[in-house]
């Protein structure tokens, strides 16, 4: 039984990454090379539709409750008015805290759910375009690695392993493939100086980010931690 429940959660666990790391990127790609970056509400739904598919297949033998489909809700609506919040400031939001703590609380499916979510119901507020699939993507990412590494035990649940994470997952996953994305938004002809060029001109953006990620974390990360974990407890959600 427990062979066969280690296999199953191997084979999802392969399904999720294939979707995540290959479905979504060329999903993504396609769109910009293709469709000249018009078409970004449909690449958009097919982000969380890529999203749904993992999360939903978790729950092999029953059907997700309510209770789980809420926190699912309620994560995503901290993060979404979090970015809000913070408006006036760039790149000083929770989010990614937000995301991190979902992942490593709630699994990695959540996470990259959560995380695509939040990029595409805020972006109703801040404004949609081109660049929307790759926030979903890169929040969807971050979340989907920190329940990854939590489930091995590499990331463990401390200020300091998460504020770690969070400043490298924001500099280096984030950070790095925003601003690609941003070239290839601008030209189609890419060079290695265009490169280095936008890398070091957002670059102070990219720490300031990683920052607020870090002390976002340290603030929130022990008290939200808690109460998750006691309603996992208690309502027996996202097992």
């Amino acid at each position: 039984m427990v062979m066969s429940r280690e296999f199953s959660m191997n084979k999802r666990m392969i399904l999720s990454a294939l979707l995540i790391f290959i479905a979504v990127p060329a999903t993504i790609l396609t769109g910009v090379l293709f469709l000249d970056d018009r078409k970004y509400y449909f690449i958009s739904l097919m982000v969380i539709i890529y999203a749904m598919i993992p999360f939903f297949l978790r729950f092999e033998g029953r059907r997700p409750q309510a209770r789980e489909i809420i926190l699912i809700a309620v994560m995503t609506a901290i993060a979404v008015a979090g970015r809000a919040a913070f408006f006036m400031v760039p790149q000083f939001k929770p989010v990614i805290a937000i995301i991190i703590i979902t992942g490593v609380c709630f699994g990695r499916e959540a996470g990259f759910l959560v995380g695509a979510l939040t990029a595409l119901i805020s972006n109703f507020y801040f404004g949609m375009g081109p660049y929307t699939p790759w926030q979903m993507f890169c929040l969807g990412i971050i979340g989907f690695l920190a329940g990854i590494l939590t489930q091995k035990g590499l990331l463990k649940k401390n200020r300091l392993h998460l504020c770690v994470y969070g400043a490298l997952s924001t500099l280096f996953i984030f950070g790095l493939i925003m601003d690609f994305s941003s070239i290839l938004m601008w030209t189609s002809s890419i060079t290695w100086e265009l490169i280095v060029a936008t890398y070091i001109a957002g670059s102070m953006f990219n720490v300031m980010h990683a920052f607020a990620t870090v002390f976002f974390i340290f603030i929130f990360s022990k008290p939200m931690i808690e109460k998750l974990e006691r309603v996992k407890v208690k309502y027996g959600v996202m097992e």
